[in-house]
């Protein structure tokens, strides 16, 4: 099978293509804003982002909203709300601008670094999407939504907060880690209490993010694991979400039960996922770790093992979910009534085209109708083989000659 082949079998199976999209795209921005420094996968985030954005444009989206009749989707009506019905649009280059001016003016009055990290990122991001959306064609408005309404949910869950705790406690020189401390310590050192390896969560001196303490099984002295911002997995979690969040209602037309369950599972499953992704890192330093490896077995599992066990764990996730779940589309089911009705229709038996009442028509003895241009053409009905001139012919009116 050649490559124009298989990219005609992705297009005809959109379950597929939607598959790949998703979890290509959501592994290079995963990669862009938490990636491992100093290793190949580092450099793998841009070709997976482009890769999985082509892929979703140009297999999946316009096929499908291709046509002008189709419904809005939830997407759609609440931007419109939130422009006021457009007419904040022509300003989304000043709000793109000004979040860049905001975001170096913070870092360079309030940050301890001046360096871009991880949130700049974000915002950067979120700020090309405002500056770029009005110059995106209109054939390729569920895209633009779509990346738009990710970056600001990215934004709105992993910056937004960070900020509001760093106001809160009226410090914003350091990482306040309450993600770790409320969602995440805890329940990794349940669940690995619960599988039988004895841990305690405390926090440590000289730093904000909780510890967690364990004891290797071939050590025989305890092990302290700060588990900061940067470590806990939060980013990918952000991502996931904002992606799913954005996925839903770019897909869905309508609030339904259905789409708050999906939304609901998601988040959840993601959750789940990097709490899992956290106990898995601290069984490898447990069960293989020995005073020789000095902890690099846990080391390697959290730069490489981590961000494979989250992204496998969503690619089960949405596998299921895009296979036995396919999103409820209205504007689907009335492209396929337009198809019945299109059957429906009077058509020309030789050029195909509809037969309309301002054009002339007529009609041969087995009932196939035809233009009478179309008719003169002929030496007789492509069906029945009768000659046609001998038929009466219908008028505009609908009135035989």
């Amino acid at each position: 099978m050649g490559l124009p082949r298989w990219f005609r079998a992705f297009a005809n199976s959109r379950r597929a293509t939607s598959f790949i999209s998703l979890i290509s795209t959501f592994a290079g921005v995963g990669l862009l804003l938490d990636r491992p420094k100093g290793t190949i996968l580092e450099w793998l985030s841009l070709p997976l982002i482009v890769f999985g954005g082509a892929l979703i444009t140009w297999a999946i989206w316009p096929a499908r909203y291709a046509s002008s009749d189709s419904s809005p989707s939830l997407s759609t009506r609440l931007l419109r709300r939130l422009t006021l019905d457009g007419r904040l649009v022509p300003l989304f280059p000043g709000f793109g601008a000004g979040l860049i001016v905001a975001d170096v003016a913070y870092n360079w009055a309030l940050s301890p670094t001046p360096v871009f990290q991880t949130e700049d990122i974000m915002v950067l991001l979120g700020a090309a999407s405002l500056l770029g959306y009005g110059f995106v064609p209109a054939r390729f408005t569920r895209e633009r939504d779509f990346v738009l309404l990710f970056f600001l949910w990215l934004n709105a869950i992993l910056v937004v907060p960070l900020l509001l705790a760093r106001l809160y406690y009226s410090d914003f020189e350091k990482s306040v880690d309450l993600y770790s401390w409320v969602a995440l310590a805890p329940e990794t050192s349940a669940v690995l209490n619960a599988l039988g390896v004895n841990s305690q969560v405390h926090a440590v001196a000289g730093s904000t993010a909780p510890g967690l303490t364990f004891t290797p099984q071939h050590v025989g002295i305890q092990v302290t694991v700060v588990i900061t911002t940067s470590c806990s997995g939060i980013y990918s979690f952000g991502i996931f979400a904002a992606a799913f969040i954005a996925f839903v209602l770019t897909e869905y037309e309508r609030p339904s039960r259905r789409v708050w369950f999906l939304l609901g599972l998601g988040l959840t499953a993601a959750y789940v996922a990097n709490v899992l992704r956290m106990v898995v890192i601290v069984l490898v330093g447990f069960y293989t770790d020995t005073t020789q490896t000095e902890l690099q077995n846990m080391l390697l599992a959290h730069s490489y093992a981590g961000w494979l066990i989250f992204l496998g764990w969503l690619a089960l996730f949405w596998g299921p979910l895009v296979k036995y779940a396919p999103p409820e589309s209205s504007s689907s089911k009335s492209q396929e009534r337009n198809v019945r009705a299109r059957r429906m229709e009077a058509r020309c038996a030789a050029c195909g085209d509809i037969l309309s009442p301002t054009i002339p028509a007529t009609r041969c003895m087995c009932r196939a109708m035809y233009h009478v241009a179309c008719a003169g053409q002929g030496s007789g009905c492509v069906r029945c083989q009768r000659p046609i001139g001998t038929t009466s012919v219908l008028t505009s009116g609908g009135d035989r000659i």
